[in-house]
């Protein structure tokens, strides 16, 4: 038996861009003391982990394997998505190719955690429960009422439901309670039980899932029975389904970066690219501000974002929009 890091990788960032595109999401952005976040998650994964699985998507599995030269981490799997299927057909593949008893740390590429003793704690308690036969969630202590992370109501390491996005109100309110975690999007447990579960709650998933692996070449899924996987979240597929989840509440500093809020409040005053109450990212030019507060601007070659920090969910909006309109953009 093998504690395997599995990391996902396939994201794209749709709520950082311009600075994230589809040719390099915010995962491998070398802004967090010039290393990039993926960089990150297999460092402080490493210690704990005996195996490294990264399963990313054909866009982008170049960019990882760049980052992995460089960081020399030793041997690891590969496995490269046709296109995108969302996570419980990825954490299906990653699961159909390892040992049925190996112990799965899965983790998103595009984290930012700190407290390495704290994370450490949690991770170790996670393998306990997973070597038990549980489906293990991390929910993290709440730091304030957040609308776009999902919640995790519970009593110790029962879970009593999952939530999706609150607005701001019922955040407040989950936060009050005590009794809410944040929803980190981290999982541990056995290939095997995963893939139990996911045969009772999404067997024709698994069914598809199996028949694409069949064809992998040197880890490449062929594109064609990719297509007939159906495309569901790893939470929708079976953690909120099962009767075998416990979660692992946490108090390891997080941030799922997925937002320029998110960055702003990691980019500390002290930084130059803060300007008093506001944010500059990727500009050359001298940039100041006047009778403007909360605000930032974000610079590329092609582009040019400005943006009130408390409005940061809403530029997977401007995203969506791009598709349509000027997909070249998002490339």
């Amino acid at each position: 038996m093998n504690i395997v890091n599995v990391i996902l990788s396939g994201g794209i960032g749709s709520r950082l861009w311009p600075l994230s595109r589809k040719s390099r999401p915010k995962q491998y952005l070398p802004i967090f003391d010039n290393k990039s976040l993926f960089e990150l998650t297999v460092e402080r994964n490493k210690g704990i982990c005996d195996k490294l699985m990264v399963v990313g998507g054909i866009d982008n599995y170049q960019l990882s394997r760049d980052c992995l030269h460089s960081i020399s981490p030793g041997d690891y799997l590969e496995l490269v998505e046709a296109l995108p299927r969302n996570t419980a057909a990825a954490i299906a593949f990653a699961a159909l190719s390892l040992d049925p008893e190996d112990i799965m740390l899965v983790t998103p590429s595009d984290h930012l955690i700190s407290n390495q003793p704290r994370y450490e704690k949690a991770l170790r308690k996670a393998v306990e429960l997973a070597k038990e036969g549980y489906l293990v969630t991390f929910g993290l202590l709440p730091a304030r009422p957040e609308t776009g992370f999902g919640y995790i109501e519970h009593r110790g390491n029962e879970v009593v439901s999952f939530r999706e996005k609150p607005d701001l109100e019922l955040a407040e309110e989950f936060v009050r309670s005590g009794n809410f975690l944040w929803n980190s999007g981290m999982f541990c447990f056995s290939a095997n039980i995963y893939l139990q579960e996911l045969k009772i709650y999404e067997p024709a998933l698994l069914d598809a899932a199996q028949k694409a692996l069949a064809g992998a070449d040197n880890g490449f899924l062929p594109l064609e029975p990719s297509k007939n996987i159906p495309s569901i979240s790893v939470d929708y597929a079976v953690m909120e389904r099962s009767k075998k989840i416990k979660v692992v509440p946490s108090d390891f500093t997080w941030s799922d970066m997925g937002s320029f809020e998110a960055l702003y409040e990691h980019i500390g005053e002290g930084d130059p690219r803060r300007k008093g109450s506001n944010l500059v990212l990727g500009s050359e030019k001298r940039v100041e501000f006047l009778g403007m507060e909360n605000v930032i601007l974000v610079e590329t070659s092609d582009a040019i974002l400005v943006l009130n920090k408390e409005k940061a969910q809403d530029v997977k909006k401007i995203y969506e929009q791009l598709e349509k309109e000027n997909p070249e953009l998002l490339h």
